[in-house]
């Protein structure tokens, strides 16, 4: 899965453009993915969201500062 468990932020599309004689032409399209990592969840966050209080879980760096932050 490369989406996140807890925001469930997934890939977006993105399109570049080349200029060739004065008009632009789309050339490629990418998907561009999250940075997912491996976390374990606290217990009172993994109640929130129903899974085991041991359970491993790939979770976007913005959520995992949000987690720990005091």
């Amino acid at each position: 899965m490369k989406k996140c468990v807890i925001c469930g932020k997934s890939y977006t599309k993105t399109i570049t453009l080349k200029k060739l004689r004065g008009k632009y032409n789309p050339t490629s399209k990418k998907k561009k993915y999250p940075n997912l990592q491996w976390v374990k969840l606290p217990p009172e966050f993994a109640k929130k969201l129903g899974l085991p209080a041991d359970r491993r879980v790939k979770a976007c760096t913005k959520c995992i500062k949000r987690l720990y932050k005091v």
